[in-house]
């Protein structure tokens, strides 16, 4: 066998470490990768979210305009509060579960949202709104369970 001197420990380590450190590089550049994926489809959410926003701006302001998504016969600006409310509650869901808001934040859209089903018309809105399935799935369920549940159940923070 051969005795390695000194230069080459000093040469082996070195290229160890250069190794590393692009392992090191390759780990924060993936997480990297994976929070701007997250920022891309957020932006993409609030993007359309901002749409929605709009439309809904323009049937609060005509409630004939319900007419053009959905025919019925006597569209009220109740209805088209209670779709915009629903909306903005649904963007709020939807930005927690991508890890958005932080848990006070959350904790603070969850009290909102329960508030608004329990003083106001919207539980009643909500039966007519929810049986016509406007909304994304996931969101329906969250409302069902996790803000208006059963009776005797008790409802819990998510």
């Amino acid at each position: 066998m051969s005795e390695l001197g000194l230069a080459e420990y000093f040469g082996m380590a070195e290229a160890l470490g250069i190794i590393g450190t692009l392992f090191v590089i390759l780990y924060f550049s993936r997480k990297q990768m994976q929070s701007l994926s997250v920022d891309l489809q957020t932006k993409v959410l609030n993007d359309l979210d901002e749409k929605v926003h709009k439309m809904v701006e323009i049937i609060v302001e005509k409630p004939s305009m319900q007419k053009v998504i959905y025919n019925i016969e006597n569209p009220s600006e109740e209805l088209s509060f209670a779709y915009y409310v629903l909306f903005i509650c649904s963007h709020a869901y939807a930005m927690r579960q991508r890890k958005v808001l932080n848990d006070d934040e959350w904790t603070g859209w969850l009290q909102w949202m329960r508030n608004c089903f329990k003083y106001g018309t919207l539980g009643e809105q909500w039966k007519q709104i929810q049986s016509e399935r406007w909304l994304n799935t996931n969101f329906q369920n969250f409302i069902n369970k996790e803000i208006i549940p059963e009776p005797g159940s008790r409802p819990t923070d998510s």
